[in-house]
């Protein structure tokens, strides 16, 4: 009899071990993913960004990043992190929106890095064509 409640025991045991291994599981990061509206127009064009995080889990490195664009064309904006301190469980924002405006045609890099403690944490860059509208002399990047 006492080698059966040593073996429950055991089992027990192990299954609790197993219970918080299972617990501290390997929390997944979301991917970015970047998109404007249009993705081709005619100068001045003023477009419209979404950068989102797509699957992975919460994760607390996510949790209220500053936010930089840099338009391609000069020009940067960022967006300061201003969030309550972190808890356990708390919601990452998972879309950025912005918009910006190309005044001359031309084939322009956008890209937007999350940071968090001026460390890179992810970013993501697409590559948008404005073509040259009415008065803008600028040589248009279909020619």
């Amino acid at each position: 009899m006492p080698s059966r409640t040593l073996a429950a025991f055991v089992i027990l045991a192990l299954a609790g071990a197993s219970a918080g291994a299972d617990d501290k599981k390997k929390l997944k990061k979301p991917g970015l993913e970047l998109r404007s509206s249009p993705r081709f127009a005619f100068s001045p064009a003023n477009i419209f960004f979404t950068a989102e995080l797509k699957g992975g889990d919460d994760v607390e490195e996510l949790y209220c990043p500053e936010v930089e664009w840099e338009w391609g064309d000069g020009g940067k904006s960022v967006k300061e992190a201003d969030c309550d301190p972190w808890t356990e469980g708390a919601p990452i924002e998972r879309r950025f929106t912005t918009n910006h405006t190309f005044q001359f045609a031309g084939i322009y890099r956008v890209k937007v890095t999350l940071r968090k403690t001026g460390k890179n944490i992810l970013s993501q860059s697409l590559a948008l064509t404005i073509r040259a509208g009415l008065g803008d002399t600028s040589p248009d990047p279909g020619d």
